[in-house]
């Protein structure tokens, strides 16, 4: 089916999003509980241990071994190479930070996607989008308090994996349209074992028994998100479905104060709920000016 046909169903590609989101909470949850006993290449690996068997499931099930046939090996391998080190930099950034405030952090991706799209994907991007993508890192400053206590490596890693995340869902937008879901998590999914595999029998710590279930929900939902995200963004636009990314934050203080006692202060709410409204304003534009562009070299104002 053509990705514009794909693109109108927004109400799956919304379902898929709020899943992704859950699960990628509960994965960043057992992730920051590993931190204390394994280096984070061993999560990162075991994180993404059962993407290939997961992708293989699918394609069995959508038309064979077929599907997972591609046409862009470097496009996969640089959607892996961003993933790792976006799963790198943010499980780094929990040894350091809060469970909500890595999150909140992370939340300046979609700022950057916005920013990427003027050199990949060859969108023009206006000056009052730019505005708002620096008030948008405007936020990101009031939660780190730069004058403060607050920046320090667990923030600096923290943008490191926002970075990362522009980058691999800017990747994912532009293969979705020719690569099936299946294919995009297991081409990524292998290349970040294989690479992470050569790293981790440096770093390797065998799992005990009393951490098999955080282990295991690391694994499964650290698969099942990536695949459930691809799905999202293969159904939905952009512009609908990163505000409902935001709601990473309630799982995030959940988890938090769950597992920790950690609670978000009111700076960190203060950064997020400028984030959010310069996303919000970003989104909308974007929406906007698809719906009347006349041809494409509009520019999005």
């Amino acid at each position: 089916m053509p990705s514009t046909a794909l693109r109108r169903q927004p109400l799956l590609g919304l379902v898929y999003m709020a899943v992704a989101i859950l699960l990628f909470s509960a994965m960043d949850a057992a992730a920051k509980w590993l931190t204390a006993g394994y280096s984070v290449v061993e999560i990162a690996l075991l994180s993404r241990l059962l993407s290939p068997f997961l992708s293989l499931g699918v394609a069995l099930h959508q038309g064979g071994l077929r599907t997972l046939r591609t046409r862009h090996p470097g496009w996969h391998l640089a959607r892996a190479t961003a993933n790792g080190f976006t799963l790198v930099t943010f499980f780094a950034a929990l040894i350091y930070l809060p469970l909500a405030d890595t999150v909140a952090i992370t939340f300046v991706s979609p700022l950057i996607c916005c920013a990427l799209a003027v050199p990949m994907l060859k969108e023009h991007v206006g000056p009052r989008r730019w505005i708002a993508i620096v008030i948008g890192f405007a936020g990101v400053l009031v939660i780190t308090q730069p004058s403060g206590v607050g920046f320090g490596l667990g923030a600096a890693l923290a943008l490191g994996a926002a970075l990362g995340s522009a980058f691999e869902i800017t990747f994912t937008r532009r293969m979705s349209a020719t690569e099936s879901s299946q294919s995009i998590l297991f081409w990524s999914s292998t290349l970040m074992i294989v690479a992470f595999g050569s790293v981790v029998p440096f770093a390797w710590t065998t799992p005990t028994l009393a951490d098999l279930p955080a282990i295991a929900v690391l694994a499964v939902s650290g698969s099942c998100a990536q695949f459930c995200l691809v799905q999202a963004f293969r159904y939905g636009e952009v512009s609908m479905l990163v505000p409902l990314g935001y709601s990473g934050l309630i799982w995030a203080t959940l988890f938090g104060y769950l597992f920790w006692g950690e609670l978000p202060t009111l700076t960190v709410i203060g950064g997020v709920a400028i984030i959010v409204a310069s996303s919000a304003y970003v989104a909308h534009r974007e929406a906007r000016v698809k719906g009347q562009a006349t041809g494409p070299t509009r520019d999005l104002i």
